[in-house]
C-alpha cells in the first residue's frame, strides 16, 4: 500500500512539472539531478583559443545568453556531434534564449566560423523541452576519409609553400598564390546550383581544382592553422573569407575575390584583398563584404 501511495505521489509531481508549475519543477529537477550535462570530449582539432565574441565555456549550467553562446562554441570546438546540457531554474529565460539562438542562423554561422574546419557543422539542430533539457546535434562538414586525404596532401605541399626563412606575410602569400593558381571558381555551382565538385570545402580546391568561397577559405585556414597563425573565418550574408592576426593586428584575406572570373576564360591572380585592414575592405566592395562587426570585434577599425 505504501509503495502504491509513493508511486502515486511521484506521478502527481511529474504531472505538476509538465504543466510548468515552477516550485514543483524546481523540486523535480533537484530530485533527479536533471542539470547534469554530458561529458565534454575534445578531439585533436579542439583549440584553447577564446575570442571576444565567444569563449571556451567554464560551465555547462548557463546563467546568461553569453554563457549559452560559449557552450555552443565549446561543443562545436570540441568536435562533438551531440551534446546535452540543462537550463537551470534560476535562469527563467534560458529556454527562450535557446530558442532565439537556435533560430538565428547568422549567430550560429558566426560561432561556427571560430572553430576548426574539421569540427565545423554543415547542419545544426537544437532540441529542448519544458524541463530545460537542451541537446545540440551537429552534422559535420567533413568526413573522416576527406580529412585523412586533405591532411596527407597538405603535409606534402607544406614544405614546398612554407619556408621558415621567409616572413609570415611571404609564406601566406605563397599559399594564397598557389591556391589561386591551381583553382577555378565554381561558377556553375554558384550561379545554377549544379554540384559537380566538393567546392564548398577544402577538398574541392585541393583535389578537384574548383572552389566557391567556402572552399577557398577552409583550405587557407588549414594552412594558416598549420603555420600557427591565429585566424578565423568571417562571413556576410552571402560570402565568407579569412581573418588573420599578424603582429597583434587583424587583417582580411579573401582568396575568392583575388581569383576573379573572366569573360574570356583567362586566369587572373590578384592581391587586392591580401591582408587588408577593415577600413580598406569597407572602402571597396560592399555587396559581399558587409559583415556584422559585433560578431568579430577583433576586426574593429582601431588597430586593424
Amino acid at each position: 500500500m505504501r509503495v502504491v501511495l509513493t508511486l502515486s505521489l511521484l506521478l502527481v509531481l511529474i504531472g505538476f512539472a509538465i504543466t510548468k508549475e515552477a516550485p514543483i519543477k524546481e523540486f523535480f529537477q533537484s530530485l533527479f539531478d536533471f542539470r547534469k550535462s554530458d561529458r565534454l570530449e575534445k578531439n585533436q582539432y579542439y583549440s584553447d583559443n577564446s575570442y571576444q565574441f565567444v569563449q571556451n565555456a567554464k560551465t555547462f549550467l548557463p546563467m546568461s545568453y553569453q554563457e549559452i553562446l560559449n557552450i555552443y562554441y565549446t561543443v562545436l570546438n570540441s568536435g562533438m556531434s551531440s551534446f546535452t546540457f540543462y537550463c537551470p531554474y534560476e535562469y527563467p529565460s534560458c529556454i527562450s534564449d535557446i530558442r532565439s539562438l537556435a533560430n538565428n542562423q547568422e549567430v550560429l554561422s558566426a560561432i561556427n566560423n571560430y572553430v576548426h574546419p574539421y569540427n565545423s557543422f554543415h547542419h545544426i539542430e537544437t532540441e529542448y523541452d519544458t524541463l530545460g533539457r537542451v541537446t545540440i546535434e551537429a552534422t559535420k562538414s567533413y568526413t573522416n576519409e576527406e580529412i585523412q586525404q586533405i591532411e596527407q596532401e597538405i603535409d606534402r605541399l607544406y614544405p614546398q609553400l612554407v619556408d621558415e626563412n621567409r616572413s609570415v606575410r611571404e609564406n601566406i602569400r605563397s599559399i594564397h598564390d598557389y591556391i589561386i593558381n591551381t583553382t577555378q571558381y565554381d561558377s556553375l555551382r554558384n550561379e545554377q546550383d549544379i554540384i559537380q565538385y566538393h567546392s564548398d570545402i577544402a577538398y574541392g580546391p585541393l583535389f578537384e581544382g574548383y572552389a566557391i568561397c567556402g572552399g577557398y577559405t577552409d583550405l587557407m585556414e588549414l594552412f594558416l592553422t598549420k603555420m600557427g597563425v591565429p585566424n578565423y573565418k568571417v562571413s556576410s550574408d552571402n560570402h565568407i573569407w579569412n581573418a588573420v592576426e599578424i603582429d597583434n593586428k587583424w587583417y582580411h584575406l579573401d582568396l575568392t575575390w583575388d581569383d576573379p572570373v573572366s569573360g574570356d576564360g583567362t586566369d587572373y591572380l590578384e592581391h587586392t584583398y591580401f591582408l587588408i585592414s577593415t577600413p580598406t575592405l569597407l572602402a571597396g566592395d560592399m555587396s559581399q563584404h558587409s559583415f556584422y562587426l559585433e560578431y568579430y570585434p577583433e576586426l574593429n577599425e582601431i588597430g586593424s
